[in-house]
């Protein structure tokens, strides 16, 4: 049966069934999996000594122009997998030692992706996502999901228009990050340091758009005292599209970079992340989306 898609903020109205690949986002409403593995890419907090369990999803409502997982936002390539599959990648992962399921980018099937979660996993969920998200789909995964891993990539809409084409980013983002603190509360760390409830906002530097990183960071400073949510400050921007954008085909500098981990430690945050210098993108940090765990 096909429905009219008010999922997420594009709301595209594109009718989406089983096998259509419809709307912005170009999926159907079953959810299309790249890859389940244990993966040691994310922040202390969340890979720990065992890995977290990540389910990269295939397909992206946001669609920036410099995304590096290119072949998956744009690409679509993965397999298309029952609830019940679902369910069971979430206990394999849970066997291989994971320490939480981490959804990637799972916005435009978070009806499916909720249904999978009943009964719950039994390892902490983390919805990991854009932060370009609809309070009321979200509010669809109140109680199952236990930490959010939202991006929020601009706090000004002039580079949110030019390269994810989402001028309204900077308040939708926000409202959404929100409600996910609204519904998990403050964070919590177990004994060994690993994240087993809260928010983790994270941010990635842009090349030629400091004064957006400021901004970012100034928001999350007003919006969340000591206790409450995680800040991670990150700069391993990759060139991986962006043709018509020259001034996004490039690294961050060193400057770039000190200057926006300079402005953080002024800015009061103390929970969260970043790295001593610039670390990039190599090419082996990237998953390979063949399948593997599907």
């Amino acid at each position: 049966m096909s429905n009219i898609c008010s999922i997420c903020p594009r709301d595209c109205r594109a009718t989406r069934d089983q096998d259509s690949w419809d709307g912005i986002c170009g999926s159907g409403t079953s959810p299309s999996v790249a890859r389940a593995a244990l993966h040691f890419g994310e922040e202390p907090c969340i890979t720990g000594t065992r890995g977290s369990g990540t389910v990269f999803f295939s397909g992206c409502n946001l669609r920036c122009v410099y995304c590096q997982n290119m072949e998956l936002s744009f690409g679509h390539i993965g397999k298309t997998v029952t609830i019940e599959r679902l369910r069971a990648i979430y206990r394999e992962l849970a066997a291989q030692g994971a320490h939480n399921i981490n959804l990637v980018t799972a916005t435009h099937f978070t009806d499916a992706v909720a249904k999978s979660l009943e009964p719950p996993p039994p390892i902490p969920v983390a919805w990991n996502s854009s932060g370009y998200e609809s309070v009321e789909t979200l509010r669809r995964l109140d109680g199952r999901v236990q930490i959010y891993m939202p991006d929020y990539k601009y706090a000004l809409s002039e580079p949110a228009e030019k390269y994810s084409n989402a001028p309204d980013y900077p308040e939708v983002a926000a409202a959404a990050i929100r409600e996910m603190y609204r519904q998990v509360g403050d964070y919590e760390l177990d004994d060994d340091g690993i994240m087993t409830r809260g928010v983790l906002v994270r941010h990635l530097i842009l090349p030629a758009n400091l004064e957006n990183t400021y901004r970012v960071i100034d928001w999350f400073a007003e919006t969340f005292r000591h206790g409450q949510a995680m800040f991670s400050l990150m700069s391993q921007y990759t060139p991986s599209g962006a043709q018509h954008f020259p001034e996004m085909r490039r690294l961050i500098t060193h400057d770039e970079y000190d200057a926006a981990v300079r402005y953080l430690e002024k800015s009061g945050i103390e929970d969260g992340f970043y790295q001593d210098e610039p670390t990039y993108a190599e090419a082996d940090w990237i998953p390979k989306f063949d399948g593997t765990g599907v």
